[in-house]
């Protein structure tokens, strides 16, 4: 079953994203009185044929289904002569400018579609993780601007400058995280402001040290921002573990670590890790009623009482170090906050988000190119059809927010100046706008080849990178 929403989530994402980026250049193209004579859905033989009676243009759904083209009039591209009637309506006879539009219009139709979708999303609302911060690790950024845990980030603004005395709200984890993400692109100091149950205070937090090699997913960990004020529940034991020994029972929830409160599963863990053979103090509730552990319960129910443990030194495959492990597995429940924009903020995040995921995706690849990042975080249609299916099952939200992240994804790649993608093309008419000559037949020869083996390359990467995570080697 998962199989089969897998295949139906690609195949939707894949269908949704070709059309969107070929109308781009379809719509475009009409406007500036080029013929199209073809608009096709997926290459080889065609399938579905239907030629329309006004524009003349043949419409098409092929039998391969990973991409899509428009095909216009152009002298370049036939060998038969065009009629001296229709000679207007070639694509090598129209303006830089013309030509320009037209290609651009694909990519940036995939951006539209981002903002379209990602203020859907926004404006119908969706539960995320409340804003409250778990207990720092030591010298993170967060724990150096006086975070303790437990406290819920309300706001956030500019230490300096003219804004330093507007505050922008915090609406939810993710919130947080994107307006984070934006201060360490730009090298800012900001101020956040949060609350606990003795008041609300200000915590002043230097990003203006962060690198383009600091911002990847794993940004906030770094600086020391975990979801917090949520309950560790033991979901499972292993036979023979450090945890069975210890006496720790599925159900148990996870108070602390140590003395150090335990609400959030990437913090424990860690912690664990950390101390491969060090006996550590747990402290548990025992014997609390099924609703004792969602987020409306009271702490008290339950039985409190100390464990001691020792995790057992274990390998650990990705980094070939020694680390703690206890054999536990664990349930998280995190507070969640519903989160509903108006129409019009709705449709500026929307817009904001796409740009920094557009920026994002940019520095990304460009560091990956120089080599600061590592080749795996190619991605091919494998992962893809995985996450899509992950994301189907998650239900609209989550599906229409991946939707919109492949959207930019696949604008961004369209315009890399890389000939035989859009971004070639387009470099290829700056240089004739600039030179008032266009690009000789043999040299975009040339460089169309060069182009095609790096997308070949690429394309390589990306499957590699999806059977190494397909089959863990």
């Amino acid at each position: 079953m998962n199989l089969l929403i897998e295949i139906v989530a690609f195949a939707v994402a894949i269908g949704v994203l070709v059309v969107v980026h070929e109308y781009g250049h379809y719509s475009v193209a009409r406007l500036c009185g080029v013929k199209v004579l073809r608009f096709s859905i997926g290459f080889g033989k065609p399938l579905l044929r239907w030629v329309s009676p006004k524009t003349g243009t043949e419409w098409t759904v092929a039998a391969l289904p990973l991409g899509g083209f428009v095909k216009m009039l152009d002298e370049r591209e036939t060998e038969r002569q065009i009629p001296p009637e229709d000679l207007e309506y070639a694509f090598n006879r129209k303006s830089v400018a013309q030509r320009f539009a037209i290609v651009a219009a694909g990519p940036v139709a995939n951006f539209i579609l981002a903002i379209v979708l990602f203020a859907v999303v926004f404006g119908t609302g969706v539960s995320e993780p409340a804003a409250i911060v778990a207990a720092p690790a030591s010298n993170t950024a967060a724990a150096r601007a006086g975070f303790d845990g437990g406290e819920t980030i309300v706001a956030v603004r500019d230490a300096d400058g003219d804004n330093a005395s507007q505050s922008s709200p915090v609406r939810s984890w993710s919130d947080l995280r994107w307006k984070l993400l934006g201060a360490a692109f730009d090298h800012k100091r900001l101020v956040l402001s949060a609350k606990d149950g003795r008041g609300t205070f200000d915590f002043p937090l230097d990003l203006s040290g962060i690198t383009d090699k600091d911002v990847d997913d794993d940004f906030m960990s770094k600086l020391g921002f975990e979801p917090g004020g949520g309950k560790l529940i033991v979901a499972g034991v292993q036979p023979g573990s450090a945890a069975e020994r210890a006496g720790l029972k599925a159900g148990d929830r996870l108070q602390a670590v140590d003395g150090a409160p335990a609400d959030n599963a990437t913090a424990f863990i860690g912690y664990i890790k950390a101390h491969a053979d060090k006996p550590v103090t747990l402290r548990i509730e025992r014997g609390a009623p099924a609703d004792a552990r969602s987020d409306t319960a009271q702490a008290t129910a339950g039985e409190t009482k100390d464990i001691a443990i020792v995790p057992l030194a274990q390998r650990d495959d990705a980094t070939g170090q020694q680390v703690g492990r206890i054999g536990a597995e664990l349930a998280t429940h995190v507070p969640s906050i519903d989160v509903r924009y108006g129409p019009v903020e709705s449709v500026e995040l929307g817009a904001r988000r796409t740009w920094d995921l557009s920026v994002y995706s940019i520095r990304m690849f460009g560091r990956m190119v120089i080599g600061e990042a590592s080749l795996k975080n190619l991605s091919g249609p494998v992962t893809i059809a995985d996450y899509a299916g992950k994301s189907a099952r998650l239900g609209p939200s989550a599906f229409l927010s991946f939707l919109a992240l492949i959207s930019i994804s696949l604008g961004v790649l369209n315009l890399l100046p890389i000939p035989v993608l859009d971004g070639g093309h387009l470099l290829y008419y700056l240089v004739e706008a600039v030179t008032g000559k266009a690009v000789s037949d043999r040299w975009q020869l040339v460089l169309q080849r060069a182009g095609l083996v790096c997308i070949v390359a690429l394309s390589a990467i990306a499957l590699f990178n999806d059977l190494a995570r397909l089959i863990h080697f």
